[in-house]
C-alpha cells in the first residue's frame, strides 16, 4: 500500500526540478500565511460577505485587476526564466522539456489570464460609472463570470506543480497536442483551464454589450457615449462571435484526446490544418479584443490631459467598429507558409493591410487632439505618450509581416516575437497601466505617488526597447522561435544578452509598481482625493465622490452633450444653471449578494480537475454540483433590495464632508 501511494505521488506531483520544489515551498508558505492572517484577524466572515459573495461591479473589477497582477507576476517570471536560458550560448539553466512548458504557459497566462482580466477589471469599475448606471445589466452573471475565470486560471496554474504543465505551445497545435505525442495531463489542464475561464469571458462580453446598449443614462445617445464605452462595445462584439469558436475548437481537441476521435489527426482521417484555421479564427480577433479597450483608454486620457475635446470622435467610432469586423478576416496571415495558395494569401495579405488604416486613423486623432492643447504629463499621460511610438513600430512591422513573400522570411523567427510583443506590451499592457493609474483615485479614493510611477514608467520603456529591438535583428539573422539553446558560431549571443538585460529592467519596473502601490496604501490619507475629480476629467465617473458609493449615483444623471461632465463644469463656471433639475432622492433598487457564483465555480473546478485525470468519481459530483447551483438559483426569488432614502442621505452627506 505504501509503495503504491509513493508511486502515485511521484506521478501526481511534479518532481525532479529544484525550481519546482522552490515553487512548492512558496505556494505552501503563501497559503499558510493567508489562512493564518485571516484567522488571526478574524476576517473570514468579512471576506465572505464583502468579497467572495459580492455582486458589486466595482469590487468584482478590483478582484479582476488583482488577479491580473498576480498573473503578470507569474507570466513575467516565466519570461525572465526564458531570457536567462537564452542569455548565453549552450546554457543549461533550463532543461528542454521545462523550457517548452515555460514558453507555453507564458503565452497562455499573459494573453488569457493577465490581459483579459485586466481588461474586464477596467470594464467593471468604469463602464457603469461612465454610462450613468447603478450596476451592470446582469450583476449575478457578472460575479459568476469572474469566479469562472478565476477557477479556470487556478486550474491551469495548478499544472505547474501537479501533473505537469502543457508544452505544445500557447495555441496547442496538433499533432504536438494530441495524445500520441503528448500523453501527459498538461494538455488537459490547458484545455479545461481555458474552457472554464472562456465561458466566463463569453458571459462578460454578453453582459457588457447589454449594459452599454440598455443601461445608459437618460439622454446619452450612442454618439454621446465616452470613447472608452465605444471601445468596450466593439471588443464585446468580437468576444461574442469569437469565443464560441475557441470553445468548439478545444472541445474537438479534447474529444481527440479523451474519446479517441480524429478531428485533427491525419492517420485517422482528420486534418491538423483545420485546428490551425479554427484557433486563429479566434486568435486574431482575440488580439484586437484586448487592444481595442486600450485605444478607448488612450482616447479618454489624451482628451483629459490635453484639456480638449477628442479630435475626430465619429471617425474614432467608425475605426473601432471597422477593426472589430475586419479582425475576423485576417486569420490566415498566420500561416502564409502552409501552402494555402496565391489567391488565399493575397486576400489575407490585403485584408491585413486594410486593418492598418483604421488603426492609423486613431493615432492621428490622438496627435491632433494634443495639438495646441494644454498638455500636462501626469503618469497616465506618460504611458499614453510611451505607447504611441511603440505601437507605430509594432504596426509598421505588422504590415511587413502581412506581405506574404516577406513573411516567408520572417515567419517563425524572432522578428515575429519582437513584433507581437511590441503590439501586446506597447499597446495592451501600457494601455491598461495608463487606465489603472488614471482611474486609481476613483477606485480607492487616493492618488499614487507620481515620482515612483515615473521611475516605473521609464524603467518599463527603456527595458522594453533594450529587450525587443535586438530581437528584430536576431530574427533577420535566422534565430527561430521556440529555440532552447544555440551555438557560439551563430553570432547571436551579444544581442541575446542585451535582450535579457532589457527583460530584467522590465522586471525591476514591475517591482517599482508594487512599491508604488504599497507606498500609496501606506500614505493614502495624505494623498486622498478630496475632489472626486483629481484630473479635471470630462466624463460622468468624475462627477461623483472617490471612491464611488456602492449605488454609484444617488440620482441618475441626465446627459445633454458629449463629455457631459466637462460641459456641466463649464456651465457652472459661467454661472449658468444645469439644463435638467436634479430629481429628488428615491429608494434605490440594488441586487443582493450571492454565494452561488463562487460555489458553482468551485464545482466547475472539481469537474475540470476530474476531466484532466479521467476521474469519473470527481467529474460526476462536480457536474452535479453545477446543476444543483443552477437549480437553486432558478428558484431563488429573494435577489434584490431597496436602499432607503435615509441611508442614501447619510452616505451622500459623508461623501460631501470628505470632498470639501
Amino acid at each position: 500500500m505504501g509503495e503504491k501511494l509513493k508511486t502515485f505521488a511521484s506521478q501526481f506531483f511534479v518532481t525532479g526540478d529544484p525550481l519546482i520544489y522552490g515553487a512548492d515551498v512558496t505556494i505552501v508558505l503563501t497559503i499558510a500565511a493567508i489562512v493564518f492572517g485571516f484567522t488571526y484577524l478574524k476576517k473570514w466572515g468579512w471576506l465572505w460577505r464583502e468579497w467572495l459573495t459580492t455582486v458589486d461591479h466595482k469590487k468584482i473589477g478590483i478582484m479582476y485587476i488583482l488577479a491580473a497582477f498576480l498573473m503578470l507576476f507569474r507570466g513575467g517570471v516565466d519570461a525572465l526564466l526564458m531570457r536567462a536560458q537564452l542569455a548565453m550560448p549552450e546554457f543549461h539553466f533550463l532543461e528542454p522539456d521545462h523550457y517548452n512548458q515555460i514558453f507555453t504557459t507564458h503565452g497562455v497566462i499573459m494573453i488569457l489570464f493577465m490581459a483579459m482580466p485586466f481588461m474586464f477589471g477596467l470594464f467593471n469599475v468604469i463602464i457603469p460609472l461612465q454610462l450613468g448606471a447603478r450596476d451592470v445589466a446582469f450583476p449575478f452573471l457578472n460575479a459568476l463570470s469572474f469566479w469562472l475565470f478565476f477557477s479556470g486560471a487556478m486550474l491551469f496554474n495548478l499544472s505547474f506543480v501537479i501533473g505537469g504543465s502543457p508544452d505544445a505551445g500557447w495555441l496547442a497545435y496538433p499533432p504536438y497536442s494530441e495524445k500520441m505525442f503528448n500523453p501527459g495531463v498538461g494538455q488537459d489542464f490547458y484545455i479545461w483551464g481555458i474552457q472554464i475561464s472562456g465561458i466566463g469571458s463569453l458571459m462578460t462580453g454578453i453582459n457588457f454589450l447589454v449594459t452599454i446598449l440598455k443601461m445608459r443614462a437618460p439622454g446619452m445617445k450612442l454618439m454621446k457615449m465616452p470613447m472608452f464605452a465605444w471601445s468596450v462595445l466593439s471588443s464585446c462584439i468580437a468576444i461574442i462571435f469569437s469565443f464560441p469558436i475557441l470553445t468548439a475548437t478545444l472541445a474537438l481537441l479534447f474529444l481527440d484526446r479523451y474519446a479517441g476521435a480524429h478531428f485533427f489527426t491525419l492517420d485517422g482521417g482528420g486534418n491538423p490544418m483545420m485546428y490551425i484555421n479554427l484557433i486563429w479564427m479566434w486568435g486574431h480577433p482575440e488580439v484586437y479584443i484586448i487592444v481595442l479597450p486600450a485605444f478607448g483608454i488612450f482616447s479618454e486620457i489624451v482628451a483629459t490631459f490635453s484639456r480638449k475635446k477628442l479630435f475626430g470622435y465619429k471617425s474614432m467610432v467608425y475605426a473601432m467598429m471597422i477593426i472589430s469586423v475586419l479582425s475576423f478576416l485576417v486569420w490566415a496571415h498566420h500561416f502564409f507558409t502552409m501552402g494555402s495558395g496565391a489567391d488565399v494569401n493575397a486576400f489575407f495579405a490585403l485584408s491585413t493591410m486594410l486593418i492598418a488604416i483604421p488603426t492609423g486613423v486613431k493615432v492621428f486623432n490622438w496627435l491632433f487632439t494634443m495639438f495646441r492643447g494644454k498638455i500636462t504629463f501626469e503618469t497616465p499621460m506618460l504611458w499614453t505618450m510611451g505607447f504611441i511610438p511603440c505601437f507605430i513600430i509594432g504596426g509598421m512591422t505588422g504590415v511587413l509581416l502581412s506581405v506574404a513573400p516577406a513573411d516567408f522570411q520572417f515567419h517563425n523567427s524572432y522578428f515575429l516575437i519582437a513584433h507581437f510583443h511590441q503590439v501586446i506590451i506597447g499597446g495592451v499592457v501600457f494601455g491598461y497601466f495608463a487606465g489603472l493609474y488614471y482611474w486609481w483615485p476613483k477606485l480607492f479614493g487616493f492618488k499614487l505617488n507620481e515620482r515612483i510611477g515615473k521611475w516605473a514608467f521609464w524603467l518599463w520603456n527603456i527595458g522594453f526597447y533594450i529587450c525587443f529591438m535586438p530581437q528584430y535583428v536576431l530574427g533577420l539573422m535566422g534565430m527561430t522561435r521556440r529555440i532552447v539553446t544555440y551555438g557560439w558560431d551563430k553570432g547571436w549571443w551579444e544581442l541575446n544578452l542585451v535582450s535579457t538585460i532589457g527583460a530584467g529592467l522590465m522586471g525591476v519596473a514591475f517591482l517599482f509598481q508594487v512599491w508604488q502601490i504599497a507606498r500609496g496604501i501606506q500614505h493614502r490619507r495624505s494623498n486622498q482625493d478630496t475632489t472626486g475629480d483629481p484630473w479635471n476629467g470630462r466624463t460622468l465617473e468624475w462627477s461623483m465622490p472617490s471612491p464611488a458609493p456602492h449605488y454609484n449615483f444617488a440620482v441618475l444623471p441626465h446627459v445633454t452633450k458629449q463629455d457631459d461632465w466637462w460641459e456641466t463644469k463649464l456651465r457652472r463656471e459661467q454661472g449658468q444653471t444645469d439644463p435638467v433639475v436634479s430629481g429628488k432622492l428615491e429608494p434605490i433598487h440594488m441586487p443582493k449578494n450571492s454565494g452561488i457564483p463562487v460555489i458553482m465555480s468551485g464545482f466547475w473546478f472539481l469537474a475540470g480537475f476530474g476531466f484532466v485525470f479521467n476521474w469519473l468519481w470527481l467529474i460526476l459530483p462536480g457536474l452535479a454540483g453545477v446543476a444543483i447551483c443552477m437549480l437553486v438559483h432558478s428558484f431563488n426569488y429573494d435577489t434584490d433590495y431597496y436602499i432607503p432614502v435615509e441611508e442614501i442621505t447619510r452616505t451622500e452627506a459623508a461623501a460631501r464632508r470628505e470632498t470639501v
